[in-house]
Order: structure tokens, then sequence, then C-alpha cells
């Protein structure tokens, strides 16, 4: 162990570690370089002929040792010079901080010794503090004598309104106490202490009027303000004064807050209440005085036509107030008040919160008509908002909507569901009137053109195209909600009113004599008069309807043509029974043998519908004669379908054949009219009754075959039951015969051609009687 070991020791174990860690390191590194040299040589020196550039390889590697050696060498010379370096830092270091603990101690000894002489200033220092504020008692004494004779004089000049040299007065006051304060302020930090809270708390309490002032001044200028638009038009000298003293207030605010509140080495409080920020204050004011006059406006004030002639009050009241402003108070304020904009933005702000409170009262229609009229139509219009002077200002002050969209679309609903039910209450009013019309003892009224009709589709198509009308006035979009609804409670007293026929006409069939119903006939079609009528007034509301609209009042949309061709079809049924019911009785005789001898009562079937013809022309179609014409031809063939006429021989066919045809002849005198017409349908049932009596007539029963296949081409819907019929009906027809026929019938039986209305399917053939029949008695 070297002697230096010994005099630290020798290393300590922990001390060795890091040691034989190092050892292992270098022994791995050589180890590795030792493994690399070997496997660079034995790739190198693979072969013999390869040693022969040994020396050279020895030579290279020699250098490249040499010139590592030489870095190395380099390197560590450069490392031991800054360490050396440091080290000559380190001395200079050592003997610098050695010079300032010097100086430091000598500094702390001269300090210790200096505290003694500071306490003898102490006695000093106290009788200085004392003569500040003596001094500033002194300075103050004045100022704090007339402290209460200013008060009660600017309390006396508030009283008369002399705003400005009140004013004046209340500047000076609070200048007094804020130098007082201050002064004390300044006297406590210059004695090294806090302001004595008792100090301030007597300052202020001096001063309590002051305060007292400001609350007097400030409620005289909001008065003032308040009141501003009435003394515009009198005496704007108040009103100039409380602007100006608004302004000096402000001007007074933002002075301080940059003197005090700018610079933080300056630790001067604001006094007390500042900033008061009054200029805020004036437009608040002005707020409160816009929105004072709708305050006063109650639910009762306003019902019925009181709404309509409140809103037209706010009109005028609102555009003569800001007549004012934009005339004369414009002028009395700075430019950058701008206000004619403030005071839009106030009566907009005001009249918004007013009408969202009239829009949540009970309204009915007429009321909520004048809401929505007032706010999509006058208000924006040059007489009130959209007045050319404004518009310049109206650009400038952004404003919302009067009313949110959602709030409209609530006031439209409302006024569509109390339209609603104004119109299902006179609709039902109207059909009262309808049903007791129809007990009335006399005919239906006719209109221009001698058609038959009554009040109810002039009410309903009055009302309703009125509505219509009243709803476009708001805009399309109510006017299709209009429609719409109207639509769906005209559809319900369709409903309502075909219900009732059905009724009236049960009540007529219970007693056909009762002379209530004396006039039956004529009401029903009266009824399909007015349903026409109805029908040409629902069209002409659909094509008022802007675009399709799916309304609130049911999933599905209304329907009101197919409820109105129910009620039609249903009338001329009912047309159609009375006429039935009226040739009932006569119906028996046709077809039997007193028929043909006598030719009755074919005159009187004839007088019958030549009655119900005449009365038919009473009303506009669909419901036509030809339906008439159609019941006639079916009930006649229902007749023959009866049998109650068998010829017996070739004369009593021509006789039958004969005689239908001379019906059809009187038939057709009276029906003459309808053959020209338009809307005769494509098979025309009095052809089929010649062609009939040429079926009976016919002499051959040969021929039978070639007869039958032209009546089926030309009806199409004869079964073989009808043809059987006939053939029983002529007598003759044998049993070879008869089977052919209606095989052939059979086999050609043709689809019903597209547009063809059956005749034979409404007429059912009786069921054949047989001859003889078995024992009813049940079997033993």
């Amino acid at each position: 162990m070297s002697a230096r070991d010994q005099k630290n020791g020798g290393d300590k174990p922990e001390d060795m570690v890091p040691v034989a860690k190092v050892w292992l390191e270098v022994e791995r590194a050589e180890c590795l370089a030792r493994g690399a040299a070997l496997k660079w040589a034995s790739g190198v020196f693979c072969r013999p002929e390869h040693l022969e550039r040994l020396s050279q390889y020895r030579k290279r590697e020699s250098q490249r040792t040499a010139s590592i050696h030489m870095r190395l060498k380099s390197m560590v010379q450069s490392y031991l010079e800054g360490v050396g370096w440091g080290l000559e830092q380190l001395r200079e270091a050592r003997a610098e901080l050695k010079e300032v603990s010097h100086a430091l101690k000598k500094a702390g000894q001269e300090s210790d010794r200096n505290a003694e002489g500071v306490k003898s200033l102490e006695r000093l220092r106290e009788v200085s503090v004392n003569h500040c504020q003596l001094l500033a008692a002194v300075s103050n004494l004045p100022r704090l004598y007339s402290v209460r004779s200013m008060v009660l004089e600017t309390e006396r000049l508030v009283e008369s309104r002399r705003l400005l040299e009140a004013h004046a007065r209340l500047m000076d006051l609070e200048r007094w106490q804020d130098d007082i304060l201050w002064q004390l302020h300044g006297a406590a930090g210059t004695a090294g202490s806090a302001l004595c809270t008792e100090d301030q708390e007597l300052v202020t309490k001096y001063f309590s009027g002051v305060g007292q002032l400001v609350d007097a001044l400030g409620k005289e200028l909001w008065a003032v303000v308040s009141s501003a638009l009435a003394l515009a038009r009198q005496n704007p000298t108040p009103f100039v004064s409380a602007v100006r003293i608004v302004e000096r207030e402000e001007a007074l605010d933002r002075a301080l807050l940059e003197e005090r509140g700018g610079s933080r080495g300056n630790s001067r409080p604001l006094p007390p209440g500042r900033p008061r920020c009054w200029r805020a204050c004036f437009f608040q004011v002005l707020v409160e005085a816009v929105s004072a006059r709708f305050r006063s406006v109650s639910y009762l004030h306003t019902r019925g036509p009181g709404l309509a002639g409140h809103l037209s009050a706010l009109q005028h009241g609102i555009m003569a107030d800001l007549a004012t402003v934009r005339h004369l108070l414009e002028h009395c304020v700075p430019p950058h008040y701008r206000l004619t904009g403030a005071y839009l933005r106030a009566s907009h702000r005001c009249l918004h919160a007013h009408l969202a409170q009239v829009s949540s009262w009970d309204l009915e229609s007429g009321e909520i008509f004048a809401v929505l009229n007032w706010v999509l139509h006058i208000y924006n219009s040059p007489d009130m908002m959209g007045h050319p002077e404004l518009v310049t200002e109206m650009d400038k002050v952004e404003l919302g909507p009067l009313i949110s969209t959602e709030g409209l679309e609530q006031l439209q609903n409302k006024y569509v569901q109390s339209v609603r039910k104004s119109v299902s209450e006179w609709m039902h009013k109207a059909l009262q009137v309808e049903l007791q019309d129809w007990q009335r003892d006399q005919e239906p009224d006719t209109d221009h053109e001698g058609f038959y009709q009554t009040s109810l589709p002039t009410i309903i198509t009055q009302m309703l195209e009125e509505n219509a009308r009243v709803a476009l006035m708001i805009g399309k979009s109510l006017r299709d909600q209009t429609i719409q609804m109207g639509l769906y409670e005209m559809e319900n007293l369709l409903n309502r009113f075909r219900e009732a026929l059905v009724e009236f006409g049960k009540e007529h069939r219970r007693d056909p004599s009762n002379n209530k119903n004396k006039f039956y006939l004529h009401y029903l079609l009266a009824s399909i008069s007015n349903c026409i009528i109805l029908k040409k007034s629902t069209v002409s509301l659909q094509q008022q309807q802007s675009s399709r609209w799916v309304g609130q009042f049911s999933r599905t949309p209304p329907n009101p043509l197919a409820a109105l061709d129910r009620a039609v079809r249903r009338a001329c049924r009912l047309v159609m029974d009375q006429l039935q019911l009226d040739l009932q009785s006569l119906l028996p005789g046709l077809l039997t043998r007193p028929w043909l001898v006598q030719g009755d009562p074919t005159p009187k079937l004839c007088c019958i519908l030549e009655h119900h013809l005449e009365l038919y022309g009473r009303v506009r179609p669909p419901c036509r004669q030809e339906e008439a014409q159609w019941l006639m031809v079916v009930e006649y063939v229902r007749a023959l379908m009866q049998k109650k006429l068998i010829c017996r021989s070739t004369e009593e066919r021509r006789q039958l054949a004969h005689q239908m045809v001379q019906d059809d002849q009187q038939f057709r005198e009276i029906l003459h009219g309808l053959e020209g017409e338009g809307s005769v349908p494509e098979v025309n049932p009095l052809a089929l009754l010649p062609v009939l009596a040429d079926f009976i007539r016919l002499k051959d029963p040969g021929m039978l075959t070639l007869e039958v296949s032209g009546l089926a081409a030309k009806y199409p819907d004869i079964s073989e039951e009808h043809v059987s019929v006939l053939l029983d009906i002529r007598g003759d027809v044998s049993r070879d015969i008869r089977g052919a026929v209606l095989d052939l019938l059979e086999q050609s039986a043709p689809p019903l051609p597209a547009g063809y209305r059956p005749i034979f399917t409404d007429i059912l053939v009786p069921p054949s009687i047989m001859a003889f029949c078995l024992p009813t008695a049940k079997c033993a």
C-alpha cells in the first residue's frame, strides 16, 4: 500500500466496486478487439498467397496505431490544460469570497453600532407625525366648519332643480372629503402605520350628508331623464343640465381611474362611491321610461276590439316619441349617445316583452289577427319602423324579430284553432237550419238558373272564402292553414249531412203519406244542388293553396270531394228509391194478360216518370235523368222476368212484342231529350226493350241461337237464367234448342268491356216452381 493510501486509510470496499467494474469492461473490450482482429485476419489471409502482403498490412496498421496514440496524447494534454485553468479560477474565487466575507462582517458590526442611535430618533418621528396631523387639521378647519352649511345649500339647490349649481357644490364637498382622507392616509403612511379605521369612520360620518346629496341629485337627474319626452316639448333646459352633469361625472370617473387605478405605484384609493357610471344609468333610466307605458296595460283593458285600438295607440305613441327624440332630444346630447338608436332598441325590447305577454292571453281569432297584422305588416311598414327617416338608423341598430318564429307559429296555430271553433259552430247552426228547411210546407228556393237550392252552400262558401281572404292578409302560410282547416270542417259537415239525409229518408219511409214530407223529393234534389255548389267552392279553395300543407289536425289530409261524392250518391239513391216507391204500386200490372189486352198501367207509369223528370230538371248533374231511365228499364225487365205472361201461340208472341215496342215508344217520348246529351252512358237501356221484343217475336226457333249470340254480344252480363226465362216466355222452344242455346251462351261468355255498366246484374231471376214436389213430412 502506498503512503497516500496509508494516509487515507486505504480504499474502502464501496470504492473498490466501481474500479473492478472498470477493469472488467477493459478486459471485455480487449477480448472483443482481439476477436475482431482474428476474424479480420482470417478473412484476409485465408490463402497462402495472401501472406505476401503481410508486410504491407503490418506497416499500415503500425501507422494507424501511431496516429491513434498521437490523437490520444493530444486529447489528454488538452484535458489537463483545462483542468489546470479551472483550478486556477477556483483559487481566485476563493480569495475573492474571503474579501467579501470580511467586508460583510465589518458592515454588520457597523450596523449594530448605529441601531442605538436610531432609537434616539423615535421620539422625533412621533413629534413629526403629530405636527403633520395638526397642520392638516388647521388647514381643513375652515372647510370642515362650512361643510354643513354647504350641504344644506346644496340640498336647497337640488330641491329647486338648479342641478348644475348643486352639482358644482357637490363636487367641492367630494373634493374636500377626498383631500382629508388622503392627508390622513399620507400621515399614517409617514408614521409607518395604516390609516386608523376610527379616523376613516369619523370622516365618513362627518361627510355622510355628501352621500345623501349624491342620492338626491341622482334621483332628480333620473326623474328629469324619465320625463325627457315631455320636457323636450316644453322646456328642455333641465334635460340638457342632466346630460351635462352625466358627462361631468363620466369624465371624472375616467380621470380618477386613469390617475389612481392605472398606475400601480400610486396607492391613493378611489373616493367613496366611485366610479358612478352615470352614463350607463342614464340609458337604463331611458329603458325604464320606455317600458313604463307598457306596464299599466292590463288584460281587461285590451279585450276584444280594445286590443286593435291599443296597438294603434302604441303605434302612434311610439312614432310621436321617436319624432320627439329625433328632432329635439337628439340635439340635447352628444353625438356618440345615438339617442334615436337607443330609443329604438328600448322600444323594440319592451314591445317584444309586451307582445309576448299579450300572446299568452286567451285571445279570440279577431284579437290574434290584430296582433299578427300589427307585427308582420304595420310594425315594419313606412308608417312605423320603415319610415324613410328611420331607415338609416334601423340599418345601424340590430333588432331581432318582434316575435320569434316559434311564437308566430304558435299564434297562427291559435288563430286557426279559434277560427276552426267558430267555423264548426256556424256550420252546425247552418246544418240545423237546413234540417228545419226540409220540414217546410213549401218548395225550396231556386237560383237565377231555376235550380233548387237552400241557404246552406251560400253560408258555408261565404264563410270559408272570407276566412281565407282574411288569413291571406297575414300571409300565404296562414291562408293555407285556414283553407286546410276549412276543408276538414267541410268534410265533417258533409259526413253529418249525409247522415242527416239517411235519417231523412228513413223518416219518410216510415210514413210516406205524412204531410210534413210533402216536399221530400224537392229537398232531396235541393240537397244535390247544394253539394254541387259546395264542390265548386271546394275546388276553388284547393286551387288557392300555394302548396300542399299537411295540417296539424290529422295525419291524413282532408278529402271533402270524396265526402261530397258520397253525399251526392246517397241523395241520388234516395231520389231513385222515391221513384221506385212511386212506381211500386203499378209495376205488378206490367206484362200481364190485362196489360196485353188494355195496355195498362204503362200510361200511368209514364205520368209518374214524367213528373219526376220534370223535377229532375230543377237539379244540377250528376243526379241525371238517365238514372230514372235506367231504373225504369230495370224494373220493366224485372217484371218480364217474373214470367207472369207465357205465350201460347205465335199470335201472342207477336202481341207481346208489339206491346213491348209500344211501351218503348211511350218511354222514348218522355225521355226523348236524353239521347242527344253527351252524358248518356255507352249502353242505352231503352235499346234493350226492342231487342227483347225481337227475341220474343222471332218466328223460327232455330234462329234463336244466332239471336242469343247477338244479345250476349250487346249485353255480356246476361246470364243463362235470364235467357232461360226468355225461352220460357216464348213457350215454343224445344228441349234440344234450349240446350243448344244455353250451351252456346256458356261457351261464348265474353268478359265485360271497360266502361260497360251492367244491366242484367241488377235483375234477379225468381226461382223456378216445381211441377210437383215430395211430401214435406219427415221420413220415418
